[in-house]
């Protein structure tokens, strides 16, 4: 297992690991309906929608990762460096620095 000391050291690795457009593509998705999730639960008080959004956010990379970019996802070696830059890769595709 790669040993990383930063999340700038770690962000790049983490895009090198999505290089597949339709992984990508998924990942966005699976965190755009976490932030759906997270509004509802916030709207309705429904605790229902908080395992929800994690089937959101984790499903969606995964078949990502296992069915179009071949491999295993950073989250199960690096979770809490692979949960920040997952965000940083929605904030960099939104902003259009990656494309979609």
């Amino acid at each position: 297992m790669t040993r990383f000391n930063s999340l700038a050291e770690f962000y790049p690795y983490y895009l090198g690991e999505h290089q597949n457009l339709t992984c990508r593509r998924l990942h966005f998705i699976g965190s755009s309906l976490v932030l759906g999730c997270l509004a509802a639960l916030i709207v309705t008080g429904k605790w229902f929608w908080l395992p929800t959004a994690f089937l959101c956010g984790y499903g969606f990379a995964w078949v990502g990762h296992f069915a179009f970019e071949k491999n295993k996802p950073a989250t199960f070696r690096h979770p809490f460096y692979s949960f920040v830059s997952d965000w940083l890769m929605y904030r960099d595709i939104l902003t259009g620095k990656i494309p979609f």
